[in-house]
């Protein structure tokens, strides 16, 4: 099963970050420099206090294309 991922969009991460979750793995995506920095981490901890040793980074280009490939390796990290 795919995440929905309303209004998230280039025009959106580049004021805001995004977060939700999926099949009981927390998700994470912001943009800086120049990149989508995309971090999937285990529940039930929000981002801050989830610790830096169970989270998982990977970057994407800022595009939307690289937000495509950041939802597709958020889904099948779940």
């Amino acid at each position: 099963m795919m995440i929905k991922t309303p209004g998230l969009s280039i025009n959106f991460l580049k004021k805001e970050c995004y977060t939700g979750s999926h099949c009981g793995t927390r998700y994470y995506l912001a943009a800086a420099d120049g990149l989508i920095k995309a971090c999937v981490y285990p529940e039930p901890w929000c981002f801050e206090a989830t610790p830096e040793d169970q989270k998982t980074w990977k970057e994407f280009p800022f595009t939307q294309d690289g937000i495509s490939d950041a939802v597709a390796w958020i889904d099948s990290s779940c």
